[in-house]
C-alpha cells in the first residue's frame, strides 16, 4: 500500500463535455466526499473538486472531475470554485479525535465552511448540500435521536466544532441562504482510503489487533447510502431542513460479530468497562502531548463512545427515499475492499 502519493494532475477528458448540471464537491479525496463525486457523475452532472495540492488523489482515479487547486482557507480559490455552480456539496471536515493544533480543526470545521458558504450566496449557487454529523444530534441511551434534537453539550474536539458551524449554517439559512443540511451518522463500506476512525478499527480487527472493546453503540449506514442522500436531498429536500442520514443502531458488538462473519475470524469477547477505557484514552492523551504522534487510544474517542449515539432516519427515509442497505452487507464491502488495497497483512477464510 502506497502511501507517499500526492496530488497529481486529473484527466478529465469528458468533463468539459457534459451537459448536465455543475456542481462542486469539497473533500472529494475523503471517504464520503468520494462516494458523493461518483454519485453525482452517474447522475450527469458535471463535477468540480476542491483539493489541496497535496492531497492524495487516490479516491478520484479515473473520475472526469474537474479539479480546482486549493483549501478552505484559499479565499480566491473559493470564489474561482463556486462561479457557475448549480450544486454545492460542502463535505469538507477533519475528522479526528486527536489533533496536535486544535486550531486546525477549528478553522476547517468552522472558519472553512463559512467562508465557502457565504462566497457560494454571493455567487447565486441554487442549492447547496451541507454535511453536518449525526454527532450535532442529540440522543440518550432511551430515545432516538430526530431532527428536531440539538445536542447541548460535547464530548470531543470535533463534536464541539461540528455543533458550532451547524448553528452558523442555521444563522445562514436564517439570512435566506439556500442551504439543506444533512448529518450522517457512522458510515462503512468500500473506499477508505486515509482510513477514517471507524475504518482504523476495521482494519486493527481484521489485522487481530483488537483483542477487547467497549461496547457502545452507534448509527451504522452504508458509505454509498449516505452518497445517495447528498444528492437526493440536492433534489427532494427543503431548504432548511435537516436530514439524518443514517440505518441501524446497534453495538460495536454487534458491529464486530458481522465483520468476523465476513471476515471469517472470531471477534473478541472482551468488553472493556468504561473506566478502563477513559484511563487508557487518558493515558494516549498524554502520550500524544508528549510526542507529538497521534494515539491508538484517544480521549475523545472514549467519551464520545460512552455515550449512546442512536438515531432514527425516518424523516430522510420517507421525503427523500434515503436507502437503506443492510449493515452486514456494508460491512462486507468494507472487509473485501481494505484486503484488495493492501491494509490487511493477517490472512482470513474469507
Amino acid at each position: 500500500m502506497d502511501q507517499s502519493r500526492t496530488a497529481r494532475p486529473l484527466m478529465s477528458p469528458s468533463a468539459s463535455k457534459r451537459s448536465g448540471p455543475r456542481a462542486l464537491v469539497t473533500g472529494a479525496t475523503g471517504f464520503i466526499g468520494a462516494h458523493v463525486a461518483r454519485m453525482l457523475i452517474r447522475q450527469g452532472l458535471e463535477v468540480r473538486v476542491l483539493v489541496r495540492p497535496t492531497s492524495r488523489l487516490d479516491a478520484l482515479a479515473d473520475l472526469p472531475v474537474k479539479p480546482i487547486l486549493g483549501g478552505l482557507d484559499d479565499h480566491s480559490a473559493l470564489e474561482r470554485a463556486v462561479q457557475d455552480v448549480e450544486y454545492l456539496f460542502h463535505v469538507a471536515a477533519d475528522y479526528r479525535f486527536w489533533v496536535p493544533d486544535p486550531g486546525q480543526m477549528w478553522d476547517v470545521n468552522v472558519g472553512g465552511t463559512m467562508r465557502l458558504l457565504n462566497a457560494a450566496v454571493r455567487a447565486g449557487v441554487r442549492r447547496i448540500v451541507y454535511t453536518s454529523s449525526g454527532v450535532t444530534v442529540r440522543s440518550t441511551a432511551t430515545q432516538m435521536g430526530t431532527e428536531d434534537d440539538f445536542a447541548q453539550g460535547w464530548r470531543s474536539l470535533y463534536q464541539r466544532t461540528k455543533m458550532v458551524a451547524e448553528q452558523e449554517v442555521w444563522r445562514l439559512i436564517r439570512e435566506g441562504g439556500p442551504v439543506i443540511i444533512v448529518n450522517p451518522t457512522t458510515p462503512i463500506g468500500a473506499g477508505d482510503w486515509k482510513p477514517t476512525p471507524t475504518g482504523r478499527l476495521i482494519v486493527d480487527f481484521l489485522n487481530g489487533r483488537v483483542p477487547a472493546y467497549l461496547d457502545a453503540v452507534f448509527n451504522w449506514i452504508s458509505v454509498q447510502d449516505v452518497a445517495a442522500g447528498h444528492w437526493l436531498a440536492a433534489e427532494r429536500g427543503r431548504i432548511g431542513e435537516r436530514y439524518i442520514l443514517g440505518h441501524e443502531n446497534r453495538t460495536l458488538g454487534e458491529l464486530l460479530a458481522h465483520l468476523g462473519e465476513v471476515g471469517g475470524q472470531a471477534p473478541p469477547q472482551i468488553k472493556i468497562p468504561y473506566a478502563l477505557a477513559y484511563m487508557a484514552g487518558a493515558s494516549g492523551q498524554l502520550w500524544g502531548r508528549l510526542s507529538g504522534r497521534e494515539p491508538r487510544a484517544t480521549l475523545d474517542g472514549v467519551r464520545m463512545a460512552g455515550h449512546p449515539r442512536q438515531y432514527s432516519s425516518a424523516k430522510a427515509v420517507k421525503e427523500l427515499e434515503l436507502p437503506q442497505t443492510p449493515l452486514r452487507a456494508a460491512a462486507e464491502e468494507a472487509v473485501r475492499w481494505f484486503r484488495q488495497h493492501g491494509y490487511v497483512t493477517r490472512g482470513g477464510s474469507k
